[in-house]
C-alpha cells in the first residue's frame, strides 16, 4: 500500500482575499467545484492507496475531518503540530508514526494545495517510481516547465526526460529559485524541470537519509511523536519536544545533500496555485484571456480575472487589460496581473492598520459548523449560524450579552438554564444575560438561525464554557 501524506498548513497569503490564515487556500475550492485539500485526497486514493495521513495545526483539524467526510473518504492518521516548523519535522513525524507498524511504508509526500487536473496521469507517475522507491530511492517528481518562471525551484536532470518517458531519472541536483536570465537557460535545455515538491519513498529511506544530513531533528520529533497524546480522534503532537524542533524544510534538511535522488518526470499538468495570475491560467480562461467566477461580467477586457464571492454583488469590468479583481463580502482586491506576487504585502499593510480582514474570513469556522456577522452596531450585532447535523455548541453563558435566536432552516434544540425545549423553523427563543445555554441540531439536515446580539460587550472572548464536546478550554 502506498501511504498519502497529506501537508495540510500554511496561509495562503498570496490569495488574499480569498485565502487568508484563519481559512487558508486548500480549504477553497478556487478550482472546480472541490476544494484543493478535496481534491488532494481524492487523487492520493484508490485501491492500492491507504486512507490519508493528515498534517495540520490545531485550528484546522475538523475541517480537516469534515472536508474529508465531505468527499466520502476516512482518514488515517490525522496530526496536529503545535506550531509550524516547516515540511522536514512534518514529514519526519509522519515517517516515525507509520515505522512503528511498517519501517518500509511506502510514503507518498504531497502538499494538500495543488491542482493536478489528471489524476489518472498522475498516479501513473507514481507507478513510475515505485520500484526506486521499494528499492531504497528519495523519489521526487518533477514538472515539465511550460514558461520561464522564477518563482520555483529546478530539478536537473542527469538525462533528457523525452528520452525516458514513464520511467524515472536520476537527479543531478536541486536549483533554488533562479533568476529570469539563468531561467531562459535553463528552459531552454530539456534537462531541467520543476520542483513540485511532491516525494516518494519508504519510512525507512527517509529515516536514514535525516539520520544522515539532518540528526538533530530526530531526537525532538521522536519524542514529540512518542508522547503525543490522542484528543477526539486526532493525535496531538507533544508541544515541549516539538519546541525544540528546527524550523526547516526537507530540501533544505535532506534533499539538496542525498545521493539516492531519482526524479520522475511529470507532463499532465499542475500548478501550486501560488498567485491569482496562476489561478486565472487555470480558470480555463477564454480566448481574450478572461476567466470569469461567481457573479460577474467582463466587458472588451483582456488577460483578466473578474472573481466574486458573494452572490449578492456582482463583479463588473469595462475595457479591463491584465487586471485581477477578487470580490469578498467584506474586502476586495484589484491589482495588476503582473504584481500578483505582492498581493502579501497588502496582507501585511491591513496587519499593520490592524484590520481584521488582514487574516480573519468572513466565515467564522467552527467544530460544530460556521457562523458570520450580518450586521455590527453600537450594542447590537446579527449572525447567521449554521450548525451541523448532530453537532452542539458548547453548554455556556455570556457577562455581557443576551441573546435572541430566530431558526429559519431546520430544527434546534435549545437548552436555557433548567429548560430544554426543541424549536422549529420560524420560531424564536430568548437567552438572558448570564443564562446558561446550549444550541444542538438533533435532526438530519443542516440547522440555520438568526442569532441577534445586544450587550456593552459583543467579542467572542466574552464566553464561559461549562461543556463541549469538542474539548476546547
Amino acid at each position: 500500500m502506498i501511504h498519502p501524506i497529506l501537508l495540510c498548513g500554511g496561509s495562503g497569503t498570496r490569495l488574499w482575499p480569498l485565502s487568508r490564515k484563519s481559512y487558508p487556500k486548500q480549504f477553497v475550492p478556487l478550482v472546480g467545484t472541490d476544494t484543493l485539500f478535496q481534491a488532494s485526497a481524492k487523487r492520493l486514493s484508490g485501491p492500492d492507496y491507504a486512507a490519508p495521513m493528515v498534517l495540520t495545526n490545531s485550528a484546522f483539524r475538523f475541517i480537516v475531518t469534515e472536508q474529508l467526510a465531505e468527499i466520502g473518504i476516512d482518514p488515517g492518521p490525522v496530526l496536529i503540530e503545535p506550531s509550524g516548523r516547516n515540511t522536514a519535522p512534518a514529514i519526519l513525524a509522519a515517517a516515525l508514526w507509520l515505522a512503528k507498524s511498517d519501517p518500509d511504508a511506502l510514503m507518498l509526500v504531497a502538499p494538500s494545495d495543488h491542482v493536478v487536473p489528471d489524476s489518472a496521469a498522475f498516479r501513473d507517475a507514481v507507478n513510475a517510481g515505485l520500484k526506486e522507491a521499494k528499492e531504497g530511492q528519495l523519489v521526487t517528481f518533477g514538472i515539465t516547465p511550460t514558461r520561464h518562471e522564477t518563482g520555483y525551484g529546478y530539478l536537473e536532470l542527469t538525462a533528457a526526460p523525452e528520452s525516458c518517458a514513464n520511467t524515472s531519472i536520476a537527479l543531478k541536483r536541486f536549483v533554488e529559485k533562479p533568476d529570469a536570465e539563468t531561467v531562459e537557460q535553463m528552459v531552454a535545455s530539456d534537462h531541467f524541470l520543476w520542483n513540485a515538491g511532491i516525494f516518494l519513498f519508504s519510512a525507512r529511506a527517509l529515516l536514514e537519509a535525516v539520520t544522515a544530513f539532518a540528526p538533530q531533528l530526530i531526537d525532538p520529533v521522536e519524542r514529540a511523536v512518542t508522547e503525543a497524546k490522542p484528543d477526539l480522534g486526532f493525535l496531538r503532537l507533544d508541544p515541549e519536544a516539538w519546541d525544540q524542533v528546527d524550523d526547516i524544510s526537507i530540501d533544505y534538511a535532506v534533499m539538496e545533500h542525498a545521493t539516492n535522488l531519482t526524479v520522475v518526470p511529470f507532463s499532465a499538468g499542475w500548478s501550486d496555485l501560488g498567485d491569482w495570475d496562476s489561478v486565472l491560467r487555470e480558470s480555463n480562461p477564454d480566448e481574450r484571456g478572461v476567466a470569469i467566477s461567481g457573479p460577474a461580467t467582463a466587458i472588451d477586457c483582456d488577460n483578466t480575472l473578474l472573481r466574486s464571492e458573494d452572490d449578492s454583488l456582482e463583479v463588473v469590468g469595462i475595457g479591463l487589460e491584465n487586471i485581477v479583481a477578487v470580490a469578498m463580502p467584506d474586502a476586495v482586491l484589484i491589482a495588476d496581473k503582473s504584481r500578483s506576487q505582492d498581493v502579501k504585502q497588502a496582507v501585511n499593510a491591513l496587519k499593520a492598520k490592524q484590520a481584521k480582514q488582514a487574516e480573519s474570513f468572513p466565515k467564522d469556522h467552527r467544530p460544530w459548523g460556521w457562523f458570520e456577522s450580518l450586521v455590527v452596531g453600537e450594542r447590537f450585532q446579527v449572525k447567521r449560524i449554521m450548525v451541523h447535523p448532530g453537532a452542539a455548541l458548547s453548554l455556556q453563558s455570556h457577562h455581557h450579552r443576551s441573546e435572541h435566536w430566530i431558526v429559519v432552516k431546520g430544527t434546534a434544540k435549545v437548552t436555557v438554564d433548567d429548560e430544554v425545549r426543541l424549536i422549529s423553523e420560524n420560531q424564536s427563543v430568548y437567552i438572558p444575560l448570564g443564562a446558561v445555554h446550549r444550541m444542538e441540531n438533533p435532526g438530519k439536515v443542516p440547522m440555520v438561525l438568526i442569532e441577534v446580539q445586544t450587550g456593552a460587550y459583543l467579542g467572542e472572548d466574552d464566553i464561559i464554557r461549562y461543556e463541549d464536546m469538542y474539548s476546547r478550554g
